[in-house]
């Protein structure tokens, strides 16, 4: 990376404002801007080529909410609980924002903000918009009666079987309206305050991986008949016989045309930013919470699977003032956007929670080269992932998957709309207690089950043992380094780790690390 050439003048440069575009199941493989060849990208690449590329950023805590928890609040997630809305104890950035008087929007089409789990943290923005209608958003009570196509794709009822059938064109699906709406907020309010953070929220290129022509079309023009849009969940779907190679290619195409359907109205977004000139004075953020399988190692999805680099290898860009394009090669995960954040509004002493990420403006100044020597990845009650930027370390639990501590005083679970509640996390019981979070002196419920529960989701899952993985060498994951002396240096450091961040003592007694 190449840092400003006068540290005088990037100092008076440095950002008032910050954009942050958070497109969901991005796969950075797949992008241009990272070598990418599959599919078009234009306008991603568009940003890149005035951003710092982060060739080394990967994946915090592990799915949706837990990630967006992780930029949000800054605090890692998937150590604690599965799922779950801000805590008690701690706040979103945007309370901090809202008392140094900087104004906040967030614009997002992502259902789970505004579920069981995800439910406050849009709460302290100045304003926010949801555009309604996508994956599991329950928008509509009926398919619109009008429409000539069906809109069922899935075998079992999901809501958007009943919205689907209200976007005719283009502009109606919920990612393009998405970004209508955040280009026509900059619009409406560039130079209107003394300073703005955008939270752009968009959940495409998620499934459903639906499309209309022409991107429904663009990657597999010989496809006939009903379009899978819903993937499986799976390791090993072509050799399962879950879908066939034929079908497999197909799943693959529909998500390279909700990718580069996104990217055309992000294009739009782009404008504005140009229009508006607002590149001068605003920090502008790409990023992702996760990738998506879609074959690699014959995976399929998110499935219980030790987050190999398809899905934990993650893009990164952010376009500053005064800063030259480039590549940066530092270690970074999602925690450090909050800290990034922070740090650029001078709010870092306000934050009341405990956090765990760091700055990377010294990056992008030049004042240093590096932030961390190592972070810390996964998904609650699956493998915990140790990565140094040379190797990556997944600890499975050493016996049964026990015991599964969760802190929380919001109790809430992950709205799958597949399964009930209580299949997909069990209530609280008589061995729940009054405990207390690190970094905090507020009392908390801490509920621990063992492997006699019904385990949620991914947790109930079977595991493949420890994976060790040199990233340099065998980048592909293919040669797992467990059982070889190498793994006693990792497993101490993954010890090391958790004790530093305090993490819960059921942890290291589930992965025998005690």
């Amino acid at each position: 990376m190449s840092p400003p050439q006068d540290p005088e003048a990037n100092a008076a440069a440095r950002p008032k404002n910050a954009v942050v575009i958070l497109l969901d199941s991005l796969n950075r493989h797949m992008l241009g801007a990272y070598g990418g060849r599959e599919f078009g990208t234009p306008n991603l690449d568009r940003l890149a080529q005035r951003s710092v590329r982060f060739t080394s950023h990967f994946t915090g805590s592990l799915p949706c909410m837990p990630a967006r928890h992780d930029i949000l609040c800054g605090a890692l997630d998937f150590l604690w609980k599965p799922w779950g809305s801000i805590e008690l104890w701690e706040d979103a950035i945007t309370c901090q924002l809202h008392a140094a008087g900087v104004t906040s929007q967030l614009i997002s089409d992502h259902p789970h903000l505004f579920e069981a789990g995800g439910e406050n943290y849009h709460v302290d923005f100045t304003a926010w918009d949801y555009l309604r209608g996508h994956e599991g958003d329950p928008w509509k009570t009926q398919p619109d009666p009008s429409w000539a196509g069906s809109p069922k794709f899935f075998p079992r009822e999901m809501p958007y079987d009943n919205s689907r059938g209200w976007f005719r064109g283009e502009a109606d699906f919920p990612g393009p309206r998405t970004m209508q709406a955040a280009a026509k907020w900059l619009d409406d309010n560039a130079g209107k305050h003394d300073r703005f953070f955008l939270f752009v929220d968009e959940f495409d290129p998620h499934e459903p991986f639906d499309t209309p022509e022409p991107y429904l079309s663009m990657y597999d023009a010989d496809w006939e008949g009903p379009h899978p849009i819903w993937p499986p969940y799976i390791d090993g779907g072509v050799r399962k016989g879950v879908l066939d190679e034929r079908q497999a290619r197909q799943v693959r195409a529909l998500y390279g045309g909700k990718l580069t359907m996104i990217d055309h109205w992000l294009g739009k977004v782009l404008d504005r930013l140009d229009a508006h000139n607002l590149w001068d004075d605003t920090l502008v953020v790409l990023c992702t919470d996760h990738g998506h399988y879609l074959g690699e190692k014959d995976i399929w999805g998110k499935p219980a699977v030790p987050i190999y680099e398809p899905l934990g290898h993650i893009p990164l860009m952010i376009s500053a003032p005064g800063v030259a394009p480039g590549t940066c090669e530092a270690l970074t995960t999602s925690v450090d956007i909050f800290a990034t954040l922070t740090d650029l509004f001078s709010v870092t002493g306000a934050v009341r929670q405990r956090t765990h990420g760091v700055s990377l403006l010294p990056l992008l100044s030049g004042v240093t080269t590096t932030v961390r020597d190592w972070l810390l990845t996964g998904v609650w009650g699956r493998e915990v992932h140790l990565i140094d930027g040379k190797r990556k370390y997944a600890r499975a639990p050493a016996e049964a998957n026990a015991p599964l501590d969760m802190y929380s005083n919001r109790w809430s679970t992950m709205p799958t709309h597949l399964m009930t509640r209580g299949q997909e996390l069990p209530y609280p019981d008589q061995r729940a207690r009054l405990d207390h979070m690190p970094g905090s002196g507020i009392p908390v419920i801490h509920q621990q089950w063992d492997a006699s529960d019904p385990l949620p989701f991914w947790a109930g899952r079977r595991f493949s043992g420890n994976h060790l993985y040199d990233l340099e060498d065998d980048p592909d994951e293919t040669r797992n380094l467990a059982g070889s002396p190498l793994e006693a240096e990792y497993r101490d450091a993954l010890r090391a780790a958790l004790d530093s961040l305090e993490a819960p003592q059921g942890q290291l007694v589930r992965l025998g690390l005690e």
